[in-house]
């Protein structure tokens, strides 16, 4: 009998593949070279140093926006609210970087910690409306993201700044960027988040499946009602994984914000880094290493798009088809693991 590992590891690789044939497929039926566009994707990812600066720079965001949905996931809450969090984070963080004035030991850390304090307390709103009242999360945290979006740009526009679109650049002792790192990479974007967003999937990994309060969320995220005759308190449970998952969404903002940017602007639209943390933990099975790998292949696919339109010609659009048709795999997940059961049936 195959396991739920072995589905877990099955799905998302099949999935990445019908996602890649499928691309591939409409290249051929609008005459392009599938073969040179996806070497141009891979050049664009990895080509040189600078490309894998730009790819790992992207990667940062997304394994913390997808941790902070997959966490959720695994007690069963649905967190489309990543995205209104990582613009609470980015924006503490930037305001944080701007008015406090301290040596990096302490200015860093501190920035750091208030964004990831503004993401939790994002999460804990949607969290606590849900335990104590029964409003589903989905329509709070979708609400909230607008909330984020154009309070944030008032507070760029009145309060950090006088009626500009952007804030001033933080200090340098707020500041995640590598002088060492750009240097290595040609200069890319690349910076010292990278570390933190790899340490907080530890993080996750090790709440979820080392300790006491990892297990309730489980149970929690499996069934509710047994929980609570089990004795655990689930009201709690619910509050504190939104409280989590918000300060992995407020870290990824840090990331923007002292990381690859150093400011904050005006928006008119959303970033994406929360939607895109969907797709990425849908990818990953809610899993902290799987979630870093699919991270990976989104930041890949996001940075070594650019480099198609030039090299082979191929609209840069299509990656947004592939990743649509890659967690409309994992989505069909069930279709895929009945194919594989009728397989080894008849290989029986």
């Amino acid at each position: 009998m195959t396991s739920n590992k072995t589905f877990n590891i099955l799905v998302p690789l099949i999935s990445v593949f019908i996602g890649l044939l499928a691309g591939a497929i409409i290249m051929l039926i609008f005459g392009y070279n599938p073969i040179q566009g996806y070497a141009a994707l891979w050049e664009g990812a990895f080509g040189d140093a600078y490309f894998f600066g730009e790819t790992v720079r992207q990667v940062t965001p997304y394994i913390l926006t997808g941790l902070a949905v997959g966490f959720a996931f695994r007690s069963g809450l649905f967190n489309i609210g990543a995205e209104g969090q990582v613009i609470v984070g980015w924006l503490s963080a930037v305001w944080i970087g701007i008015t406090v004035d301290a040596p990096m030991y302490i200015h860093l850390p501190l920035a750091i910690f208030v964004a990831a304090l503004a993401g939790a307390i994002w999460g804990f709103i949607p969290g606590i409306l849900k335990a104590r009242l029964g409003v589903h999360e989905v329509i709070v945290t979708i609400m909230l993201n607008y909330i984020a979006l154009y309070s944030s740009n008032a507070i760029i526009r009145n309060v950090l700044s006088d009626s500009e679109n952007s804030t001033e650049r933080i200090a340098e002792t707020a500041s995640l960027s590598s002088e060492w790192l750009q240097s290595l990479t040609y200069f890319s974007r690349m910076h010292y988040g990278i570390l933190i967003a790899l340490f907080a999937a530890m993080i996750m990994w090790f709440i979820i499946e080392r300790t006491t309060i990892g297990y309730e969320l489980k149970s929690v995220g499996f069934n509710k009602h047994a929980s609570k005759y089990a004795g655990m308190n689930v009201k709690r449970n619910i509050v504190l994984s939104m409280v989590i998952a918000g300060a992995f969404a407020g870290l990824a903002g840090s990331m923007e914000g002292l990381g690859t940017f150093g400011n904050m602007t005006v928006s008119g639209g959303f970033s994406n880094l929360g939607f895109d943390g969907i797709a990425v933990a849908l990818l990953g099975a809610n899993t902290a290493i799987g979630i870093v790998l699919a991270a990976i292949l989104f930041g890949a696919l996001k940075v070594g798009a650019l480099n198609m339109p030039t090299e082979a010609g191929v609209p840069n659009e299509l990656v947004d088809i592939i990743i649509a048709l890659i967690i409309f795999s994992v989505a069909s997940s069930y279709i895929i693991r009945w194919a594989i059961l009728r397989f080894k049936k008849e290989e029986k």
